[in-house]
């Protein structure tokens, strides 16, 4: 191929100068590979940032990746490369060839390509992003700030959800007709796919990648994407994405010392080195690798449509001494842990996503006490809108592990969480992190004998989707997958053709959409004004009871908590608003795999007085039970949805209700249907 002159500039000036100053937003509408036509000829533009290299050229799979036989120009004092080679279609395989200073020829893959081979093979593929029809725009016009809104998160992994029977993997258009149906099915609001960036070791999850632009190839193409996020948002489901920009892996077709020099990482080992993870941090410091990493959450967002990112792994950007033995960090220049070079890179991230898609969903993963994560940045904080709750996550699975003869020495890690709910805006996070490495799966953690093992999982499940802050479960917890994930395999479906499990699953999909339907459970979740205790010092007992609050009285519910497996009669709670209260969930149920008791009737208060409330009440908990009653509002009992076990004792309820009401006398306690 005869080399082409330089007919134009393949970068303007002004996207040369906001690049370096780390503002180039959209820096991937310049660089890496894209089709144009010049002259009537059609070809593929390339462009690298490469500032240290002495030669950059365009290895390909038909000249033997050779790339000093296709050399691209650079760009006068920009640091750039760049050259329209015409001939070149879609589908091409290509890496970059670069001469390094001290004459080393490496291959690279280009950090912007928006295609890469599937594992082991580690080229680039030109690929048009283009042309794609959308039919998502109902979706996008209703997107509104989730503050007072259900979020019900599902989260996955695309590779190991479902097989096909051969073990392949689904694509991502075949995922579409297989996890549209099953979201729906489940009332979950949104999805959560972990990393789908390129990454080269299938076990590091998607963690650790390779291409940032490139969506792996394991499921399909570009576009097969698109078609999976499209459909999803049809169906009424928020898409989120994994998003990892505190580190990439040190794979020799990647980013690490990119044109023989530490261009994406910091030059100081002791900042770039993560040891427990083998990576290597980028360098926050450099403008434009804030270019590179801001540009690429709003890709996510503006070419595949998702709806939010989940940031990994916040902690180990924000504290230099993260997982490292004393001698292998060293300290800001005030003496301090803290990267401050990191805390203002994620500042500048979340005040640009928000200024493109003000309603995203931009969630931390961020496990330390550090103050202010989802505080604005104009007011000091670090701007996401989400803080994944870890305290609530340790203590509450702390507890929950525990034998039931430890649970009253262990009373106040159900407590205090309740202290600093408020003090962020919190997702509960169930996620993967809980059911690997030997941690055992959620149903495993339980205590006791097999049926208490269920019991206490409808119980913690319970608790989950009632304490404040919005929701994130990982698959496979819905139906009690008994061992931890298998990263190899897909979940074990075959337990739902048991009943303990198919009874499981029921329960949280009428949990599911209780959470949906009751505004008391989100309308107000970061506001105190939204939770008030009941008995929060039953540890005797192991009982917690709390009130849940919409913006209307009459939203309000009551929830109650037995974690021990004894049942207690007739236990007595204050109320605040006297009349007739419904059950309307009691995990306890029949049809939920539980023993059966139930309180189907309506439950009047009484006029004594009881934690402070002039009324009280009184409810029979079962063992390992969650009881969440609601105040009549109507002459009739309403249920919680058509045909929900809640309200299977429906007409009788209401019989009684006419009754009591014929009979003007004053209703008592204790009239079984």
């Amino acid at each position: 191929m005869a080399i082409e002159p330089l007919a134009q500039p393949d970068m303007l000036s002004d996207h040369i100068y906001l690049f370096h100053e780390g503002n180039l937003h959209h820096s991937y509408r310049m660089l890496g590979a894209h089709p144009e036509t010049r002259d009537h000829r059609q070809g593929f533009r390339f462009t690298v940032w490469a500032p240290n290299a002495v030669e950059v050229g365009l290895a390909l799979d038909r000249n033997g990746w050779q790339g000093e036989k296709e050399p691209l120009y650079k760009i006068p004092e920009s640091g750039f490369w760049s050259r329209f080679f015409p001939g070149i279609e879609e589908g091409t395989l290509y890496k970059f060839r670069i001469l390094t200073e001290n004459g080393t020829e490496i291959l690279k893959a280009d950090p912007y390509a928006f295609e890469a081979e599937v594992r082991p093979q580690t080229a680039s593929i030109t690929s048009s992003l283009e042309g794609y029809k959308w039919n998502d725009g109902a979706w996008r016009r209703k997107q509104r700030s989730m503050y007072n809104k259900p979020l019900h998160i599902y989260e996955m992994h695309l590779g190991t959800w479902k097989r096909k029977d051969d073990g392949s993997l689904y694509s991502y258009r075949e995922m579409a007709d297989l996890l549209v149906p099953y979201l729906l099915e489940m009332k979950y609001t949104h999805v959560e796919m972990m990393p789908l960036s390129e990454h080269p070791y299938d076990l590091s999850w998607g963690y650790q990648n390779t291409g940032f632009y490139a969506p792996t190839s394991r499921y399909g193409q570009p576009k097969d994407l698109m078609y999976l996020v499209d459909t999803l948002h049809q169906a009424g489901i928020g898409v989120l994405l994994d998003w990892v920009p505190a580190h990439f892996a040190k794979d020799e077709h990647g980013l690490r010392l990119f044109d023989g020099t530490p261009l994406f990482e910091y030059a100081d080992p002791m900042l770039a080195e993560k040891p427990g993870w083998g990576t290597l941090s980028f360098d926050y410091s450099k403008p434009e690798v804030r270019s590179f990493l801001i540009s690429n959450a709003l890709y996510w967002m503006e070419m595949y449509h998702f709806d939010g990112l989940r940031v990994d792994a916040v902690t180990s950007m924000l504290r230099l001494d993260f997982e490292k033995e004393p001698g292998q960090y060293r300290t800001n220049d005030e003496g301090g842990l803290e990267n401050k070079e990191a805390v203002s890179f994620l500042q500048q991230l979340n005040t640009t996503v928000f200024e493109y898609y003000p309603y995203a969903l931009m969630m931390a993963e961020e496990s330390s006490a550090w103050p202010m994560v989802t505080m604005p940045v104009d007011k000091g904080g670090l701007g996401f809108n989400y803080k994944w709750n870890m305290g609530w996550m340790n203590d509450t699975l702390d507890y929950m592990e525990s034998d039931f003869h430890e649970r009253a020495s262990k009373h106040h890690l159900l407590t205090f969480p309740v202290v600093y709910s408020f003090s962020e805006n919190y997702v509960l996070p169930l996620s993967h992190d809980e059911v690997v490495h030997g941690k055992k799966s959620l149903l495993n953690k339980m205590p006791g004998s097999y049926e208490q093992k269920f019991a206490g999982m409808r119980a913690f499940l319970g608790y989950f989707m009632t304490f404040p802050g919005k929701k994130l479960l990982f698959m496979g917890g819905e139906f009690g997958q008994f061992i931890e994930w298998k990263d190899e395999d897909q979940l074990d479906w075959f337990l739902l053709d048991y009943d303990s499990h198919r009874s499981l699953h029921k329960f949280e999909r009428e949990l599911s959409e209780l959470y949906v339907r009751e505004k008391a459970l989100w309308e107000l979740d970061h506001s105190f004004d939204g939770y008030e205790w009941i008995t929060p010092d039953d540890q005797g007992q192991s009982v917690i009871s709390y009130v849940r609050k919409g913006k209307k009285p009459a939203d309000t519910l009551l929830v109650l908590i037995n974690f021990q497996p004894v049942k207690r009669e007739r236990y007595r709670i204050g109320v605040m608003r006297p009349g007739m209260y419904t059950e309307i969930l009691n995990s306890d149920h029949s049809d939920y795999g539980g023993s059966g008791i139930v309180n189907d009737m309506l439950i009047p208060t009484e006029k004594i007085p009881f934690h402070g409330h002039a009324n009280s009440l009184e409810v029979d908990l079962p063992p390992l039970s969650i009881v969440i009653l609601k105040k009549n509002t109507r002459r009739k009992t309403e249920p919680i949805a058509e045909g929900s076990a809640s309200v299977k004792s429906k007409k009788k309820t209401e019989k009684i209700t006419e009754k009591k009401e014929n009979s003007k006398s004053k209703p008592k306690r204790g009239t079984k249907a």
